[in-house]
């Protein structure tokens, strides 16, 4: 869970609720810092150069790793991103109701793509990199589930990209689900906790 401590060896670069709840049920010691990173800035200038979904979230967890073990000399500092694709189409978290619903009837009855990437990096220095993804396939819902959804999921599905949180109401928007659960939420856990282990930061 995370510490009060001044100096915790390991460091969550995000601000993500998700992930930090996902490290503390895990047992890990830890702070959080949120990465001083213009997501959408570095977004569009990794597109521009052609990079894939996989390689986008890639780059973006490594980015918000370094500008945060810029600061922390010495620390484990983990960074995180994650990408929805869908048939060659990228979305992420809607701004608004309005941008949560268009979203959510473009997914409806389709197949999409969650790519989740974790990136550890000390001292400016890239330790190890996971990306891994999972395939979840939307029912054709009704127009009155979906008004239900959204009234009863707002705002807090807005902090999300596809506009659902798995672990809760968004359970119901799918009729298929191929892939590990920790990637869905955003953190390959299960890799980066081998990483961890040898290094002390896991109980082995």
């Amino acid at each position: 869970m995370p510490t009060d401590e001044p100096s915790p060896r390991l460091l969550l670069a995000s601000a993500s609720p998700t992930r930090r709840r996902m490290l503390e049920q895990a047992g890990l010691v830890f702070a959080a810092e949120a990465a001083p990173v213009d997501e959408e800035e570095a977004k569009r200038s990794l597109e521009s150069e052609g990079a894939d979904a996989a390689a986008l979230a890639e780059a973006l967890a490594e980015l918000k790793a370094r500008a945060v073990s810029r600061r922390h000399p010495g620390r484990f500092v983990i960074g995180t991103d994650q990408v929805l694709d869908c048939e060659g189409r990228r979305f992420d978290k809607p701004p608004d109701a309005a941008a949560a619903r268009a979203q959510l009837m473009a997914l409806r009855g389709k197949t999409h793509e969650l790519i989740s990437a974790a990136v550890v990096v000390r001292d400016g220095e890239r330790l190890w990199h996971h990306t891994a993804r999972a395939r979840l396939t939307m029912r054709p819902f009704s127009p009155a589930f979906l008004d239900e959804y959204l009234a009863r999921g707002l705002p807090d599905i807005l902090g999300s990209v596809g506009a659902y949180r798995l672990e809760g109401l968004g359970a119901q928007l799918f009729s298929r689900i191929e892939g590990d659960y920790f990637t869905i939420l955003g953190l390959p856990l299960l890799p980066l906790l081998d990483f961890l282990r040898p290094h002390g930061l896991v109980p082995a």
